[in-house]
């Protein structure tokens, strides 16, 4: 074999010698097999699926992990993956199942049982991390497996349970690696996903390569990637300038996204009908300045989203006014019906009506990263310019940061949300259901019990009225306030295509479909 390589070599040489222009045509067997370079700012909070709910982190898991349903790109219904077939059992949607396929294994070899299965979910809930995913499944109540049928007993009916599977929370494990009552610590990674993990320097880059093992619904293999991580997005156009990355997502400055020109011939963009959200998060626990709904709608009467929107953001986002965005179903405007603009004698009145001392002393904390210090800029500018409030703000390194608003550290905090999967129950309750991602002490029975009222009905467009009114609510005890939402970029060299698949608004990061022209 090698003398046979030896004399193509040998014949390509001979043809640029005698100057045979045809040549360049071939392609380099080198060059095909090169990794693509993915460039991103986000960040991988952990490995283990269990102590991460994030979307750095789950866009690798989607690359790494399977679960037992996924999303076929731009699809609002999962399918099967890892599961042969699943579905309800009868009419209540309290009784969920899936049939495993025989032929899985883990990428170190082990076959995988419908055990296996039942495990990675039982440790999940039971480690329960701070910044895990188990705020997906409060009405999870047992899981039980035989032979290859996996059992999921809900509390009360749940029509997006299906959706919720085919989500990074869904990730199945390998128990021999993976132990029951705590994080996995180390650069590993055990999964039966379309890569397996060749090497991994956390916030620096990870090489993935295609796992030949793999079964499932991706029926495209792929090439070998590199994600490169950069500290916030100006490093990202940096590399891009410099041409060390091939594509680049979440995200861009700014300003070159408002730059950006889908129809240039240099380079490949797309601009994804995505869902991202910001919102403005109080702490509500007894003690916090923000403890009396009062001084909440303050701040609601004091936020002007237009220097957002077009000073920061340099309009590549929309002021949004509601919890759930514009596209899903029971998208309304709460915060503009109540509080249309800004005026500081409202805020003011609040605060003397809550008793509380004036200027108030809050801390304000927000991501570490160039984007989350411009936009926390604005906002500490807005509310001091007021007179009614003073700041003490805090840039914090994004693991970090996720650990201490989830302990209370902070009295307000910005926090970015991106739809796990497409239905609006995504922004309801993990956002402000019992124990939500949030973790700002918010809880609401009648907020509770719309988001089950949502989750009976498979036919999704019965629960708008419910989403409307859980989004009133939102708006009137303001556990927080939405500021935008904007659409998802991806820019990719113009010899590489299937960038457009790495985002379509169900979370999953498709790096088998990039492949050179």
């Amino acid at each position: 074999m090698r003398s046979i390589r030896i004399r193509i070599l040998a014949i390509l040489a001979v043809l640029i010698i005698v100057g045979v222009g045809a040549w360049q045509l071939l392609p380099s067997d080198e060059a095909s097999h090169d990794p693509i370079k993915v460039g991103t700012s986000d960040v991988v909070t952990s490995l283990d699926p269990a102590g991460a709910y994030d979307a750095g982190s789950w866009a690798i898991y989607s690359n790494l992990y399977q679960s037992l349903m996924t999303f076929k790109a731009n699809a609002i219904v999962p399918e099967p993956d890892a599961a042969e077939s699943c579905g309800f059992v009868g009419q209540k949607l309290q009784t969920y199942q899936c049939k495993l396929r025989d032929d899985l294994t883990f990428s170190n070899g082990r076959k995988i049982t419908a055990e296996d299965v039942k495990y990675s979910f039982d440790r999940m809930l039971k480690i329960k991390a701070d910044a895990g995913p188990s705020v997906l499944f409060p009405g999870l109540d047992t899981i039980v497996a035989e032979g290859r049928t996996i059992t999921f007993n809900l509390s009360a009916r749940d029509a997006t349970f299906p959706q919720k599977l085919a989500t990074g929370a869904g990730s199945i494990v390998d128990p021999t690696q993976y132990p029951k009552d705590k994080l996995r610590t180390g650069n590993k990674v055990d999964g039966s996903g379309p890569f397996t993990l060749k090497s991994y320097e956390p916030g620096v880059q990870a090489e993935l390569v295609p796992n030949p093992s793999y079964k499932g619904a991706v029926k495209k293999s792929g090439g070998p990637v590199q994600i490169r991580y950069f500290e916030g997005s100006d490093r990202l156009q940096a590399a891009w300038e410099a041409g060390t990355v091939d594509v680049t997502h979440r995200q861009l400055p700014a300003e070159t996204l408002a730059k950006l020109n889908p129809g240039a011939t240099e380079q490949r963009v797309t601009e994804a009908e995505s869902a991202e959200i910001r919102n403005l998060v109080f702490n509500v626990r007894d003690g916090s300045p923000f403890a009396d709904k009062r001084v909440r709608q303050a701040v609601a009467w004091i936020i002007d989203r237009g220097p957002l929107v077009g000073d920061v953001y340099r309009s590549t986002v929309e002021p949004l006014y509601s919890l759930i965005p514009q596209g899903y179903i029971g998208h309304s405007t709460p915060f503009f019906d109540a509080y249309p603009h800004p005026d500081l004698e409202k805020a003011e009145d609040l605060l003397q009506q809550a008793g509380v001392q004036i200027p108030l002393p809050i801390v304000f904390a927000h991501r570490d990263d160039d984007t989350g210090i411009k936009e926390g800029a604005e906002l500490v500018r807005q509310l001091e310019k007021s007179g009614l409030f003073k700041v003490t703000e805090k840039a914090v390194e994004w693991t970090a940061f996720q650990k201490e608003y989830a302990a209370g550290k902070y009295d307000t905090y910005t926090v970015g949300w991106l739809p796990d999967f497409p239905d609006s129950d995504n922004f309801s309750q993990p956002l402000v259901g019992k124990d939500s991602s949030l973790h700002n002490g918010y809880a609401s029975k009648k907020i509770d019990s719309l988001i089950t009222a949502t989750q009976q009905y498979s036919d999704r467009g019965r629960t708008s009225n419910d989403f409307k009114e859980l989004q009133r609510l939102v708006g009137e005890d303001v556990p927080l306030i939405p500021l935008w939402q904007k659409k998802d970029y991806v820019v990719a060299k113009s010899d590489v295509s299937g960038s457009q698949y790495l985002s379509d608004g169900t979370g999953i990061w498709r790096l088998w479909e990039l492949s050179w022209i």
